[in-house]
């Protein structure tokens, strides 16, 4: 197990069915299954390849009677009730919003979404206020050069109004204020200062300009959280 996907399985909900979107080769669902965190899991898949390799991950364990593997495109393999949380983990943001999106009948009688985007986090988070979820946790972790955001949300409205910042950065993260957290948006306000500075080589075009507003915008939000 990566310790992106154990920080995923912490946040799950004790001894309440799981459906994994996207589960490449079913580490997530059959650790969750063995350490007792679930009764029941769900791994589906819309690729060829990680769906064989799923079921023959599953086989070789044996636990083909509390680990179902099923193919097809997103929420659409699983039926409304059958499960009372949900993981998607290792896609854009846009992606998973996508996703949950066209899934949203599937959704009556989840409890939990745990969602781990590698891009674009403030889409999903974005998704969830507009759709009636609150986000429980939230944790980011550095592993293997890259650095994962992980968010918990729970079935009840939101009933504190979203800023911008809370979109961006995760309430929750924003407020622990970690290592990790630190160094990705340093990281990111030197890559929006450097976008920033050949835009204003570039054309004075109303487009580049909105653009150089927009990245401004981001810079100062940043530089406030860092602060």
């Amino acid at each position: 197990m990566s310790k992106r996907l154990e920080t995923i399985s912490k946040l799950l909900l004790k001894d309440k069915k799981l459906a994994d979107i996207g589960t490449d080769h079913a580490y997530l669902p059959c650790y969750a299954y063995t350490k007792g965190i679930v009764p029941h899991a769900i791994g589906t898949e819309v690729n060829v390849g990680p769906y064989e390799s799923a079921l023959s991950f599953v086989q070789r364990l044996r636990l083909e009677d509390h680990i179902d593997i099923r193919f097809g495109d997103g929420l659409s393999v699983i039926e409304k009730g059958e499960v009372e949380q949900i993981t998607i983990a290792g896609m854009g943001g846009s992606l998973i919003a996508k996703i949950l999106d066209a899934g949203k009948d599937k959704l009556d009688g989840v409890q939990r979404l745990i969602l781990q985007p590698n891009v674009a986090e403030d889409k999903v988070r974005r998704w969830l206020y507009a759709n009636g979820w609150t986000i429980a946790n939230e944790k980011i972790l550095a592993e293997d050069g890259m650095i994962y955001e992980i968010i918990a949300a729970d079935a009840r409205k939101e009933t504190r109004a979203f800023a911008e910042k809370d979109f961006l950065f995760g309430p929750y993260l924003m407020k622990e204020r970690s290592k990790v957290f630190q160094n990705k948006w340093r990281a990111e306000l030197k890559k929006q200062k450097n976008i920033l500075r050949e835009l204003e080589k570039a054309s004075a075009s109303n487009q580049a300009f909105q653009k150089r507003k927009e990245i401004e915008r981001t810079i100062r939000l940043i530089e406030e959280v860092l602060s």
